[in-house]
């Protein structure tokens, strides 16, 4: 499973994400998105396009091993952390 550390940067950044353009606020931020709990409100029934392992079942096996794939998405978590400031301690490491 995909080492998600929970710093909720992905759900505060869906602006780009055209499966999840229904979603925006319309400042990036997903609108099931809780700023108090910083956890997602629709968890069980988020879309699959949030969901890593899914997205890996569903779309990208055929072009990456899941190492690979979670590499770049690490990479991701970890340039948004940065960009952010957001503590280290948060950092995906794969």
């Amino acid at each position: 499973m995909f080492p998600c550390t929970e710093c909720g940067l992905c759900c505060q950044n869906i602006a780009t994400v055209k499966e999840l353009k229904e979603f925006d606020l319309g400042n990036g931020v997903c609108k099931f998105f809780d700023m108090k709990t910083n956890s997602c409100t629709i968890y069980d029934s988020r879309p699959d396009i949030c969901k890593v392992d899914k997205m890996f079942e569903i779309k990208y096996s055929n072009e990456f091993s899941k190492k690979e794939f979670y590499k770049l998405n690490a990479k991701v978590c970890n340039d948004l952390q940065e960009d952010y400031q957001i503590d280290r301690s948060y950092r995906i490491k794969i």
